[in-house]
């Protein structure tokens, strides 16, 4: 795993800021660990909830055992705020567990970006509300989320 560049580099505008929100939504839609991890530095740090995670091994770790339990993951993220090398962004997500039971999951994470566009701190505030299967709203086919489909403002979120 290298630590390479990620464009677009800060300071953000509006536009690159908005792109790099973009690009990691893309990739946690992805659902591969590895692909996402490559996004952050090697000894990023995180907290995600209630856990504190340094690093890109404890990240896949971490994505390996957050996607083996949230079934059917569907991420949409959009951007709150930037300033400089930091990006805040709310996002909400639905999934289903072992059981059936769809949840949806609604946050806000705060950025920081080393000069290389990559990630060198994210802090994730997340809650969970169980929802039936009809007051689902994200039905794309697992991958990207097309450019047509709403956004969170857009959906009322």
């Amino acid at each position: 795993m290298s630590d390479q560049a990620r464009p677009p580099f800060p300071p953000f505008t509006f536009e690159t800021a908005a792109q790099k929100v973009r690009m990691a939504e893309d990739g946690w839609n992805s659902r591969d660990p590895e692909r996402v991890s490559l996004a952050y530095t090697l000894n990023s740090q995180w907290r995600n909830r209630h856990e504190f995670l340094t690093g890109r091994v404890e990240i896949i770790a971490f994505l390996k055992r957050k996607w083996a339990k949230e079934h059917e993951y569907r991420l949409i993220k959009e951007l709150w705020a930037f300033e400089e090398n930091r990006i805040a962004v709310r996002f909400a997500y639905e999934w289903h567990d072992d059981v059936g039971q769809w949840w949806r999951s609604y946050g806000n994470e705060n950025w920081e970006f080393n000069e290389h566009g990559l990630m060198q701190k994210r802090y994730a505030s997340i809650n969970d509300l169980e929802i039936q299967a009809a007051e689902r709203l994200f039905h794309w086919p697992q991958a990207r989320r097309p450019d047509e489909h709403p956004g969170l403002s857009e959906l009322g979120l």
